[in-house]
């Protein structure tokens, strides 16, 4: 990759699920540092201390899953819900918003294009620090997924397991 990088064939080169340790790591050694990263953050998994060290090494924070996925009834979300009543917008744009004021890239999935234009809608509100701190709160600081520090997991996602 860093080869075809230096020779102009990339104008990038993206990671995924580089939690701190794996980052550190792979910008200690890389000739090319990545440009982003993405790993599983939501308001459920805020992932702070990762983005502690992406922001240390010059790589991008970008969410994969901004919405849980849905787990854990995030669009029912009291508080998100509460918070997006406050700003005139939903729960899913209240959380898409405090993302975006930590510095994380967002690509929200969706396959219906209302909540598509609803998902880009949210330039227009910041929110406050009480708003952030409320959200901060939801932060359970784990996975909903699966654990990237489990050797099992990483072996059936590499297709290792016997």
């Amino acid at each position: 990759m860093e080869e075809a990088y230096k020779e102009g064939w990339l104008r990038a080169i993206g990671v995924s699920n580089f939690y701190p340790d794996r980052l550190v790591d792979l910008c200690s050694f890389a000739e090319v540092i990545p440009a982003v990263n993405q790993v599983e953050t939501h308001v459920f998994c805020q992932q702070r201390k990762a983005h502690e060290y992406m922001a240390k090494y010059g790589v991008q924070h970008e969410s994969w899953g901004p919405f849980a996925e849905g787990r854990k009834d995030f669009f029912a979300n009291p508080v998100l819900n509460e918070i997006g009543r406050k700003h005139g917008k939903s729960a899913a744009q209240a959380a898409l918003r405090f993302l975006l004021q930590n510095d994380v890239v967002v690509i929200p999935k969706s396959t219906h294009k209302e909540r598509m234009l609803q998902n880009m809608d949210v330039f227009d509100f910041a929110l406050d620090e009480q708003d952030m701190a409320a959200i901060r709160e939801l932060d359970e600081q784990e996975s909903l997924f699966f654990s990237h520090y489990d050797p099992a997991t990483v072996e059936m996602m590499a297709g290792l397991q016997r």
